[in-house]
């Protein structure tokens, strides 16, 4: 089932998430339906507060930085199935040279801004089955878990720019907390007071 993804000023976005314990309920569905919803916003991952679930859960698929718009496989080609469930992830490290690259979020419809993020991270999480890992991502891997992580701590990608960016920004963040935006996608919208 496509959920309705939670847009920026909905005060689950804001929040810190909770660890779930194995049996959590509905968990197998909600995978599920949040691969279903992250696939038809054309996301390559997606944060349980997303759709208005604090818990510490998020999904990626970051298969489409794998193959340039021609089709034509590139560096990351190693992503094609880099396709994962983290269940109560938490980094334990990061570390490597900060680089930038332009982030948006299915939360922030039709804002892409450049986030600067270091290039190697330690992640400990469990997989859908309650499975210990510790693992290290690098390059674009490490973005896409840094950024979904980030929403697990209450943490926006707008929170990482410059004052200054934020404050030009302001007017458009507003746009979107009030549904005054343009999405393909199923949205749920709680105006910024």
């Amino acid at each position: 089932m496509i959920l309705p993804i939670r847009a920026f000023g909905d005060p689950v976005l804001k929040k810190m998430a909770q660890d779930i314990e194995p049996g959590h309920p509905g968990l197998k569905e909600l995978v599920a339906d949040m691969f279903e919803t992250m696939y038809a916003a054309n996301g390559v991952g997606l944060a349980a507060p997303q759709i208005g679930q604090s818990i510490r859960l998020f999904i990626v698929d970051a298969s489409p930085f794998a193959e340039d718009e021609d089709g034509t496989p590139t560096e990351e080609a190693h992503l094609k199935d880099f396709k994962k469930v983290f269940i109560n992830p938490y980094i334990v490290e990061e570390d490597g040279e900060e680089w930038g690259f332009e982030e948006g979020c299915l939360s922030i419809p039709n804002i892409r801004e450049e986030v600067f993020r270091e290039e190697r991270i330690v992640l400990q999480y469990q997989d859908e089955n309650f499975t210990e890992h510790e693992e290290v991502f690098t390059g674009f891997a490490a973005r896409v878990i840094q950024h979904e992580h980030d929403h697990l701590d209450g943490i926006l990608f707008v929170d990482h720019l410059a004052p200054l960016r934020r404050r030009l920004l302001n007017g458009k963040l507003r746009d979107i907390s009030r549904g005054k935006t343009d999405v393909k996608y199923k949205m749920r919208f709680t105006p910024v007071k």
